[in-house]
Parts: structure tokens; C-alpha cells; sequence
């Protein structure tokens, strides 16, 4: 178990997205809000080295934040 203590895996959790122009995204300051195409309610995506690995629910608890999974998605095959 000692081999897998040593890796590191980026993972990022998707709640909306949005499309803007470039010189409005350089105006872009301290404080400024972005709507998404999503709400609070809405499935999450749960991305592990950019590839959607499963989904889920964005939990609030005091002043943490948390997502729970609701779904694994199964892997994809590998083309090589």
C-alpha cells in the first residue's frame, strides 16, 4: 500500500459551466460572479485527471462544503 500513498490524482468536482466572450472574462475581477447553467440542487460532475469518474450532490454543513456520490460511472475502455 505504500506505492499508492505516493501518487497524486487532481480531481474536481463540475457544477455548471458558461460561455462568455474574451473581453468579458479579462474584465473579470475580485468578487465577480459568473452565472452557471446549474443550481445548488443540480448533479454534480466528478472529474479524477480530467475524466468524469462518477456523480453527485453538493452538501452543505455549517460553513463546510462537501459532495456526496451518488453514482460510480463505469470506466472507460481503454483504445490504445
Amino acid at each position: 500500500m505504500s506505492t499508492l500513498d505516493k501518487i497524486s490524482l487532481d480531481v474536481a468536482v463540475v457544477l455548471g459551466s458558461t460561455t462568455m466572450p474574451i473581453h468579458q472574462a479579462l474584465r473579470l475581477g475580485r468578487g465577480a460572479i459568473i452565472e452557471l447553467d446549474a443550481s445548488e440542487d443540480d448533479e454534480v460532475a466528478i472529474l479524477a485527471g480530467n475524466l468524469p469518474i462518477a456523480k453527485g450532490n453538493v452538501v452543505v454543513n455549517g460553513n463546510r462544503i462537501a459532495v456526496e456520490v451518488t453514482e460510480m460511472l463505469p470506466r472507460a475502455l481503454d483504445k490504445r
